[in-house]
């Protein structure tokens, strides 16, 4: 996920993406200012990708993206990257705090279906395409509302994908590879990053924290569904190059790949 060098690619895009591939990454997840580039700077960042061997996997996208004329801009975008799946990152919004301004309107059961409405349309929109869309989960997602997960609510679109957050299920419930037995090949890309929070507020290394790496990469491969991996790391102790330098080498240690 390309969100945890935001900084890096403000300062050197170019740069960033090639110390990327570098480390040894075969794909990438660009995230929501990519939904304002025009087709031009599109197809060079596709050319870009192109030479240096990095294929898009998705895009992670703002509730402005799922409007009849913002998704018809991001499957446009998405086709020329190549991607493989337009990504819902937000569920309802907030009312309060930094991200209160984002997601999809509405609260309560009531707008998770609503919600999961919007997703089936997209998902429709992209028969044929080659694409999928996919939601990524936070936290609340899994906590009950008047007794009902509303990733459940959202699991119901039969066509919808998942892109399961393995430290926000992890804290939460039980565990991402509940999830993928209940849900079997519904989960398209696992975001891997460990847990919990440190007492600092910086986000353990993969592999330093509690999750049970083996079992869940395991289900993942056998269960899930899983199309590919994406690290998740927005705020390790040491610069985000270095560390996702080093998940990408823990992951690789776990996986034997």
């Amino acid at each position: 996920m390309l969100y945890g060098l935001r900084d890096e690619l403000d300062r050197d895009f170019n740069g960033t993406l090639a110390a990327v591939r570098r480390m040894g990454y075969e794909g990438v997840e660009f995230f929501g200012p990519y939904f304002f580039w025009s087709e031009e700077y599109t197809r060079g960042v596709r050319k870009l990708l192109d030479d240096l061997g990095l294929a898009c996997f998705s895009t992670h996208n703002e509730s402005y993206a799922f409007t009849p004329d913002g998704f018809t801009r991001a499957m446009e975008l998405n086709r020329i990257l190549g991607s493989r799946g337009i990504v819902a990152v937000r569920g309802l919004a907030l009312k309060t705090g930094r991200l209160a301004y984002r997601g999809f309107e509405g609260s309560g059961l009531d707008g998770y279906h609503r919600l999961a409405d919007r997703l089936g349309e997209a998902c429709e929109r992209l028969h044929g395409t080659g694409m999928v869309c996919a939601f990524h989960n936070h936290a609340v997602e899994f906590e009950p509302l008047d007794g009902v997960r509303p990733i459940d609510i959202l699991a119901r679109v039969p066509e919808l994908r998942f892109h399961l957050g393995v430290a926000s299920v992890g804290q939460v419930g039980n565990g991402p590879v509940a999830f993928m037995r209940q849900y079997p090949g519904r989960t398209q890309c696992l975001l891997c990053s460990d847990w919990p929070v440190r007492p600092d507020g910086k986000q353990p290394l993969l592999g330093d924290g509690k999750e049970p790496w083996k079992e869940t990469l395991a289900a993942a491969d056998r269960t899930g569904g899983v199309e590919f991996y994406l690290i998740q790391q927005e705020s390790s102790a040491i610069p985000p190059l270095e560390a996702v330098a080093k998940d990408l080498a823990a992951f690789r240690r776990l996986t034997d790949r």
